[in-house]
């Protein structure tokens, strides 16, 4: 079956995202049917969020389980062929959706398609080559990767491959970062396409996804896990040496911040570079 609404499921994974989910859910069309994995497991958000949208799901994770695993819990419970991810701080346009379907509809087959951000100064896919893009091109276009915030899997594709099925299309080695990055090197080197839809656009509001409160907390995790995704993706696709390699200037660059914060005592500088900033 190809891409339609009747379809499609979306899949948002969140933490203490209360504050930015609710724009979220209002504009994605409400015939399509919403999966929301809680990550805080946090029972009154579950009980609030269902009884006041018809077409949401939420799943409570006994533990914060990441982005990357999260998403594989929730897909397991995606009954259509296909998976629309969506981080909480992502917000469609109106026609968002029919866009993405109509031009869906015009490529003989992908396994990944996307909406392309708003913030043109900061594009949500990477290119091999630069110089085949134009600009202000209105056609979908095939890209290396695009950005986990905002991507629709066509998972009836990519359960045909070995190597996908049983729902395991993200790494779950990967907590946060490069999970996307992975799920798109893995598709393309099956030699899958991967493609971008001008036509429809997204608004993401970046770095928003968790409540304010909570910063301290996420800026800790996402610091250790930047530095442990960016090895790990490297040890997987390029072998031990190209990660030690990519990673070791930045090990080296936060411990010699580290015992200058610990020079000057400035506490909570270091504790941020004890993570890995």
């Amino acid at each position: 079956m190809t891409l339609s609404i009747q379809n499609l499921s979306v899949v948002i994974v969140s933490f203490y995202s209360e504050d930015v989910i609710h724009d979220c859910i209002k504009s994605i069309p409400n015939e399509i049917k919403i999966i929301v994995v809680d990550n805080s497991g946090d029972k009154l958000f579950k009980e609030n969020i269902e009884k006041k949208y018809n077409n949401v799901e939420c799943i409570l994770s006994s533990e914060n389980l990441g982005m990357g695993p999260g998403n594989n819990l929730g897909l397991r419970y995606v009954k259509t062929d296909y998976a629309f991810i969506l981080n909480p701080d992502v917000i469609l346009k109106k026609n968002t959706i029919d866009e993405i379907i109509s031009e869906s509809n015009k490529i003989q087959h992908f396994s990944i398609i996307a909406p392309i951000s708003n913030k043109e100064d900061y594009p949500n896919y990477q290119l091999d080559d630069l110089k085949h893009l134009t600009k202000h091109t209105l056609n979908p276009f095939k890209v290396k990767s695009v950005d986990g915030y905002a991507m629709i899997i066509n998972l009836k594709r990519l359960n045909e491959l070995k190597s996908f099925k049983n729902t395991n299309f993200f790494d779950e080695n990967i907590f946060l970062y490069l999970e996307n990055d992975d799920l798109c090197k893995r598709i393309i080197d099956k030699n899958e396409n991967i493609y971008v839809v001008p036509s429809s656009k997204i608004t993401h509001l970046g770095a928003s996804a968790v409540d304010k409160k909570y910063n301290e907390q996420v800026e800790l995790s996402r610091n250790w896990h930047w530095i442990w995704s960016k090895f790990y993706y490297n040890k997987k696709h390029n072998g031990f040496f190209s990660a030690l390699t990519n990673c070791l200037p930045t090990f080296i660059s936060a411990l010699i911040k580290y015992f200058f914060y610990l020079i000057t005592m400035n506490s909570k500088k270091k504790k941020f570079i004890c993570t890995g900033a």
